[in-house]
């Protein structure tokens, strides 16, 4: 399958370095209010049917996947999982590297850094460089936004002093994003006040370290359901919600998805239900991620963990249609 490689920025902290602090960038660490709505785009008809990318590959954890994302320019997928041996409070990850057919590439191992519910990727040249939690808290999420790099067969533990990490919103206790490779911005979920609220930025700020000006900032309607996973496209935020395959949760399980318009923070579409992967065995949702193809066809990538305790493995299937 080829996929689009669109040039991210290359500037800014991106090219200055991920240990740039936000002192040195002339940043506060609160955001202000929204300045500005997202321009309106189409959305994914989730109703439509889903289309493999892969099933039951292999990865370096053999624990559950939390999330997985796209560096488009360099043709590799990451999958983030809890790192095996590690207790589930600790918040030690594995990033396991594959290319797009799922065939395993390298691993990288993240102490502390959280639990891995969804992250972003920008690439510079070769390099691939994550944005995702660190600085786990007791319950093992993370409580800032790091930009570390991708560095095969290493492991990074959150005290280090060698990337830069963020606190984008005042008073916030947990942070998690994903990017929107097609429209170049982000997406933030955080927890303050007792709920989870989104705020959004163009990813010319983010690269910088700029979490001043979020285009909208909004909490989003409550949806029942396990919370397995959220991205952005365009003017719509995408939210994954489900439970494993069990003696009560039988195929085709209880994965359900949904779209919100992030400039009314109105339910647009759903929950509707996915039969995605159906017949997997043992399967859970993880994961949702936003790519575009080399041909320009913009796709909503959805993540499970699948397979045996003590060997899972990641699936993942993708819907195309915009309506």
């Amino acid at each position: 399958m080829e996929f689009s490689s669109a040039s991210p920025t290359r500037r800014g902290l991106l090219r200055t370095g991920a240990g740039a602090s936000l002192a040195a960038l002339g940043l506060g660490l609160g955001a202000q209010s929204a300045s500005a709505a997202v321009s309106a785009t189409k959305r994914f008809d989730l109703a439509k049917p889903s289309y493999d990318l892969f099933r039951d590959k292999v990865l370096h954890s053999k624990r559950v996947q939390q999330s997985f994302a796209f560096d488009s320019d360099n043709k590799r997928l990451f999958v983030a999982a809890k790192r095996s041996g590690s207790p589930e409070s600790a918040g030690d990850l594995c990033i396991s590297q594959l290319d797009f057919h799922g065939n395993y590439k390298s691993y990288m191992h993240l102490n502390g850094f959280g639990h891995g519910v969804s992250f972003g990727v920008r690439a510079i040249g070769g390099a691939s460089w994550l944005w995702i939690e660190c600085e786990a808290n007791k319950n093992g999420f993370g409580t800032k936004l790091a930009l570390i790099k991708y560095r095969p067969g290493t492991t990074l533990d959150a005290s280090s002093t060698s990337f830069g990490r963020f606190q984008p919103i005042s008073g916030a206790s947990e942070y998690t994003c994903s990017i929107d490779p097609v429209y170049q911005r982000m997406i933030v979920r955080y927890h303050k006040d007792g709920a989870k609220h989104i705020a959004i930025y163009k990813l010319s700020d983010t690269d910088r370290g700029d979490f001043s000006r979020p285009l909208v900032k909004f909490t989003p309607p409550a949806i029942s359901g396990t919370p397995q996973g959220y991205t952005l496209y365009g003017s719509y935020m995408y939210f994954q919600t489900g439970d494993h395959y069990s003696s009560t949760n039988k195929a085709p399980g209880n994965t359900k998805l949904t779209s919100i318009n992030v400039n009314t923070g109105r339910i647009a579409q759903g929950p509707v239900l996915t039969k995605a992967g159906s017949t997997l065995h043992w399967r859970e949702p993880e994961g949702l991620a936003v790519y575009r193809t080399d041909a320009g066809e913009a796709r909503l990538f959805i993540g499970f963990a699948t397979g045996d305790e003590g060997d899972r493995r990641s699936s993942i299937f993708y819907k195309k249609n915009l309506v």
